[in-house]
């Protein structure tokens, strides 16, 4: 059992699409603390409201007889 060499149109792909991903990272650049502060308190804010939809669902669950349902 031979193992074959991939063919020349998957190279030319990949080769296409690592210089697709390589223009990307020269384009990106590192955020300012300002960007960086809003995108972390957006960022905490989703976590904190789906933590707190859980915990309302939690609640109503284990106390349905006490909500009377």
């Amino acid at each position: 059992m031979e193992i074959s060499k991939p063919d020349f149109k998957t190279d030319v792909l990949h080769e296409e699409l690592f210089r697709k991903y390589l223009r990307v990272l020269k384009l990106a650049r590192t955020p300012t603390r300002e960007e960086f502060g809003k995108i972390a308190t957006v960022a905490a804010a989703g976590v904190l409201l789906i933590g707190l939809i859980g915990f309302i669902i939690y609640v109503f669950f284990e106390h349905q007889k006490l909500l009377g349902f």
